[in-house]
């Protein structure tokens, strides 16, 4: 039994290495949301600040192939995107290919998500891919 759930995690674990972008990165990169933090509650009406937190990994603007660095994509009320195609950009998924490490955000008032999401240069995921825990906070 404890064999047989041991193949089945190394498969999990492979299948998500497979499907993952080819741009390696660190074993050792930490991606997290510096601010707000899980469970604040923001002001409606006004932008916030996000600040964007990441240790061991550099960050680059989109185009720029460098080994060990990769741009933020914040995620706004939705779930990480598939880890072997480009990142959508919509309003759920922000772009931040000129290098930021931070972004004012507006958000309707009621409880929302956010989670970050490092991209390569073409702004596919890394290998394995690099994000932060989701967080919660609420607009009122």
């Amino acid at each position: 039994m404890y064999k047989s759930f041991v193949a089945a995690v190394a498969v999990l674990l492979l299948t998500d290495c497979a499907l993952a972008g080819s741009t390696p990165a660190p074993a050792n990169a930490y991606l997290y949301i510096g601010w707000p933090v899980d469970g604040q509650v923001m002001p409606a009406g006004k932008p916030f600040r996000v600040w964007f937190g990441l240790r061991n990994m550099g960050v680059a603007p989109k185009g720029v192939n460098f080994p060990n660095t990769g741009h933020h994509h914040l995620l706004i009320d939705t779930d990480l995107p598939s880890a072997d195609a480009e990142i959508p950009s919509d309003r759920n998924h922000l772009h931040f290919g000129a290098g930021e490490t931070e972004a004012m955000v507006e958000l309707a008032p009621g409880k929302h998500t956010l989670q970050l999401l490092m991209g390569d240069d073409k702004h596919i995921p890394h290998n394995p891919p690099i994000h932060s825990k989701k967080i919660s906070i609420t607009v009122r």
